[in-house]
């Protein structure tokens, strides 16, 4: 199933994306300035550090005159790890004194005051007044990386948990920036043939009035449509009634004059075309009300006698030939919040559909369950899927050679909508292998 799209997901994606980029691009920026005032601190620290240890170094070689400098290979220091490395060397660059983790060989930096280069190390020269000594200390390059890879890794560190606090941030912003457009979303999503009013525009943003306010213009035009069609629908319905009952009144009186032969068979077939007009005329008078939203009500019924009545009208019925059959759990109970006569409109839609394009040689059950559902089955050929799909449209009919307006399940379904329950039409019917089965369910 292909995902809806969204403006939230996208948005919050965006948005959580530039944060994190503009987060990396001023830690690569504080990092590169970082590094350079670290240099600045570790040169300033190196330069200060020779200074004074070649001021000690001179101090305590003149304390021990008796010691010749140049005997000295190396000073004994604690063997831990030294940040700073030196050497003490004479003119001519042999090493004379050196710490613990400087290498016997010399640096690889000229004998000359200030700073220099090495592969692997910074190193600052410092010489004595006369010349006849010169110091050298190691800052390895590795020390000063270490440092910056901790600063960086501090500032990074944060970013972990700044991406889901800015996603929770960002949804929780433009959810409530949002809200005002999802409130006029399922307000217009539930406008219907039975819900034309107007959307409420004031309480919306600026941005959002305009729409709100084309909306309620298109809905005007829909109401004015709606209303008269409607009114036409059951204008018409209702003006025919009288002269169709008019017409099949002389047409059957002329029936009963009329010897048998072609003329008679001939008046048979108009008396049909009649009948048929008639139920027609019901449907659209039955339409009508129906669009009208006649399926709600705000105070509880109890729906079961209406039921009842419907059932045993069609089993009193001659043309139903004892096909209809009722059964009802003893438990069962149907109070619900529904109009009774529009109930009364969806049962004997359904048992009527049931029985004119079910077969004529199997019986049209009627069930009502405990749990106020309502089955109306009856036997037939299967029905495919894509057929199934359109039978709930207006004059929409199935393979079927009855006669019919195929508005029955239509008017049905959207009554049923209007009480706030659901029509399920399948084929085969439950527990068969073919039939057809609606089956109904109100809410409590």
């Amino acid at each position: 199933m292909r995902r809806e799209r969204s403006i939230t997901g996208p948005l919050i994606l965006a948005l959580t994306t530039v944060i994190v980029v503009f987060w990396l691009a001023a830690t690569g920026l504080s990092v590169r300035v970082m590094q350079q005032e670290f240099d600045e601190i570790f040169d300033s620290a190196q330069q200060e550090t020779t200074e004074r240890l070649l001021a000690l170094i001179l101090d305590d070689l003149n304390q021990n005159s008796t010691i010749d400098p140049r005997s000295v290979a190396m000073l004994n220091t604690a063997a831990s790890r030294e940040y700073l490395t030196y050497q003490v060397r004479d003119p001519k660059g042999m090493v004379v004194l050196r710490s613990n983790d400087a290498p016997a060989e010399p640096f690889d930096a000229p004998l000359r005051t200030g700073f220099h280069n090495t592969a692997t190390a910074r190193i600052y020269t410092e010489m004595t007044a006369d010349g006849s000594l010169f110091l050298q200390v190691a800052d390895r390059f590795e020390n000063r990386h270490e440092a910056v890879r901790e600063s960086s890794l501090t500032l990074l560190i944060p970013l972990i948990a700044l991406i889901p606090a800015s996603i929770f941030a960002i949804w929780f912003i433009v959810g409530r920036a949002l809200r005002p457009i999802e409130t006029l979303r399922r307000d217009i999503g539930t406008k219907d043939s039975g819900n034309m009013a107007e959307v409420d525009a004031e309480s919306l943003p600026v941005e959002l009035r305009p729409i709100a306010r084309s909306v309620n213009l298109l809905l005007g035009r829909l109401r004015a449509a709606l209303e008269a069609e409607r009114e036409f629908t059951a204008n018409s319905a209702h003006e025919l009634r009288t002269p169709i009952a008019g017409a099949l009144a002389q047409t059957q009186r002329l029936i009963e004059e009329l010897s048998p032969g072609a003329t008679q068979d001939r008046v048979h077939q108009v008396e049909s075309s009649l009948v048929n007009l008639s139920r027609l005329a019901e449907k659209l008078l039955q339409l009508s009300r129906a669009e009208a939203g006649i399926g709600g009500s705000s105070t509880a019924v109890d729906l079961r006698p209406v039921l009842d009545m419907v059932v045993t009208d069609f089993q009193r019925d001659r043309q139903t030939n004892g096909r209809l059959q009722y059964s009802a759990a003893p438990d069962a109970k149907l109070v619900r919040n529904a109009d009774m006569d529009a109930f009364g409109i969806v049962t004997r839609n359904l048992i009527e559909n049931a029985l004119l394009h079910g077969d004529p040689d199997l019986p049209v059950s009627v069930s009502l369950e405990s749990g106020g559902v309502i089955r109306v089955v009856n036997g037939g050929p299967l029905i495919h899927d894509a057929e199934m799909v359109s039978l709930k449209k207006r004059f929409s009919r199935g393979k079927t050679t009855a006669s019919g307006s195929g508005l029955g399940l239509a008017i049905a379904d959207r009554i049923i909508a209007q009480m706030g329950g659901t029509l399920e039409l399948s084929s085969p019917a439950s527990g068969k292998k073919t039939g057809f089965e609606a089956k109904v369910t109100l809410p409590a």
